[in-house]
């Protein structure tokens, strides 16, 4: 309901006062430049958002921790099972901060990103993963040093090689890309990867192993890595290209080729009465007839038939008729 009330005389005289006086000195301005608590910033600078929810990291993560169970396995001789933590941003120096100072740091290169990424092991996981390899137990190494002995270089070089791949094949969803390995640290404080103040990705992943603690491994990738793929990391929409697992039905396929199996030749089953094969002497001879060829036998089945012969000085038989399935 609109008021009726009228203004009253002073107050209209003091409305008059103050747009007569608007043009005057203006306010003094506080003074804050000498404050602790302001600091210069550059819009995006530090727009987090640009990334969104992170979900196909989470996708690639997840693909990633499957592929990679195999590339233990030559040295656990067991597939462990490796689970993938929510991706999380902080600078460079916050997670140095809460890291030991003695890590294997292997640094690469992506080219299509125009970017590195970096991975990260646990000394006392890579002494397990050596002692395993080399026919000991999956047990604890209780002695601490301050590096790395030539056999478990090579271990980390195996690891690292094989995680590189999984990993390019976990992005090959998302996109193609190829990481070559640029160089190698041990202390987080000597890593040329990016500034301290600069922002990082860390994807952590836990592997369980019997009997022991749970051992753990981190992929960390610069914020400016993967800003240039900010909508692609967005979208939530998947092909199926690496669900389709084309490596492992290759390795697969390839198993079962490689799997050995006992070929004979049977050039006959002559028969003989118990009679006869009681009284056999010495250069007693058994007929034996080959009428339609000589038998192939895999594995008890006979799949081909051939004709006996030479070859090269040697015995041989030429195949001549494939036996129905």
């Amino acid at each position: 309901m609109t008021s009726t009330r009228k203004l009253s005389t002073n107050e209209v005289n003091a409305l008059i006062d103050g747009l007569s006086n608007e043009n005057e000195a203006a306010p003094a301005i506080a003074d804050i430049s000498e404050s602790s608590d302001i600091r210069d910033f550059q819009f995006g600078s530090d727009d987090l958002s640009l990334l969104g929810d992170y979900y196909a990291l989470r996708m690639i993560n997840e693909r990633f921790s499957r592929l990679a169970r195999g590339i233990f396995l030559p040295m656990l001789r067991i597939q462990p099972r490796i689970s993938s933590f929510p991706p999380e941003v902080k600078t460079y120096d916050e997670y140095s901060a809460e890291v030991d100072n003695f890590l294997s740091m292997s640094m690469s290169r992506i080219e299509e990103l125009r970017g590195s990424m970096m991975l990260v092991l646990d000394p006392s996981f890579i002494s397990i993963l050596t002692n395993s390899y080399y026919g000991g137990k999956i047990s604890k190494i209780k002695n601490r040093k301050g590096e790395f002995t030539s056999t478990e270089e090579r271990v980390i070089e195996l690891v690292s090689d094989g995680l590189n791949s999984a990993l390019e094949e976990a992005w090959k969803d998302l996109m193609r890309i190829n990481i070559t390995p640029s160089s190698r640290e041990v202390n987080p404080q000597f890593a040329s990867f990016v500034d301290g103040n600069d922002l990082v990705i860390i994807c952590s992943f836990v592997v369980q192993l019997p009997n022991v603690e749970a051992a753990s491994f981190d992929v960390i990738y610069p914020l400016q890595t993967l800003k240039p793929i900010a909508s692609q990391l967005r979208s939530r929409v998947q092909t199926d290209l690496v669900d389709d697992d084309k490596s492992w039905k290759e390795r697969m396929e390839q198993a079962i080729m490689e799997i050995p199996l006992k070929l004979v030749a049977r050039l006959g089953e002559p028969s003989v009465s118990m009679r006869k094969l009681i009284t056999l002497k010495k250069n007693d001879t058994f007929p034996m007839q080959i009428n339609d060829g000589v038998d192939i036998l895999l594995e008890d089945n006979v799949i081909f038939v051939g004709e006996a012969g030479e070859m090269n000085g040697q015995a041989a038989i030429k195949l001549t008729k494939r036996m129905a399935e």
